[in-house]
């Protein structure tokens, strides 16, 4: 019976295979530690991704909607699509920066109002493993989730929002984490500055530089773009 994982794996690396891939630069990407990684995204490279990594992509927006219902009983108006059944998203730079958001906060019931007296919210939830979830817990989306810091301020930015709810679920536990993030402007310009960086660079033909030199370092050899990286040196 267990032949039938690989026959299961095997399609789903083939349905991740022909799907359309982006012709823009998403900012849920614009913050990672690897400049040149993000420009492969942009790029339209193939990521390779296993099948297993791929299941826990499916995992994860499904958990994502089953905690956007359970904000809705507990008295959150949240919006997760807009009057087209769409999610809610912008583009700008002429198509080439996009971005689509997990949800907008638009009304709160009256016990919550006290945390909330500024709205709307954007929404924005992750589910990770314990580990994870313990060290943002712990210490804050800031600093241990640079890439998510990144995206939730250039959504704010794009959308004209001042403040985000970040929601994580830990995947191992069920417990719930939230941290109100304001926006940064700042720090919403420097990420901004660093996607016309990399579009340039893709304009003249020039490769951004790669988190390491070394194949072996740990990022890299966990890398999805890792032979298209490689194909560059």
């Amino acid at each position: 019976m267990q032949e039938i994982n690989k026959i299961l794996d095997a399609r789903i690396i083939e349905r991740h295979k022909l799907q359309k891939k982006r012709d823009y630069l998403g900012v849920s990407s614009i913050g990672d530690d690897c400049l040149r990684k993000v420009q492969l995204q942009y790029e339209g490279k193939e990521a390779e991704f296993s099948a297993s990594t791929l299941r826990t992509f499916d995992i994860g927006h499904c958990l994502e909607d089953l905690v956007a219902e359970w904000l809705k009983i507990a008295g959150f108006d949240l919006k997760t699509k807009n009057e087209n059944g769409e999610q809610f998203g912008f583009s700008t730079a002429e198509g080439c920066i996009k971005g689509h958001i997990d949800g907008k906060i638009v009304d709160v019931s009256e016990d919550l109002k006290q945390f909330f007296p500024r709205l709307p919210l954007l929404w924005e939830c992750k589910t990770l493993n314990n580990k994870s979830w313990q060290e943002t817990a712990k210490k804050g989306l800031m600093l241990t989730k640079p890439i998510y810091f990144a995206q939730v301020q250039l959504y704010m930015a794009y959308l004209d929002l001042e403040q985000c709810l970040f929601t994580a679920l830990d995947k191992d536990t069920s417990e719930l984490y939230f941290e109100l993030i304001p926006f940064d402007s700042e720090a919403a310009q420097r990420y901004s500055d660093r996607a016309v960086q990399i579009m340039k660079a893709s304009e003249n033909g020039e490769a951004v530089p790669c988190i390491s030199t070394d194949p072996s370092f740990f990022k890299c050899k966990m890398c999805a773009f890792r032979n298209e990286c490689r194909k560059g040196n």
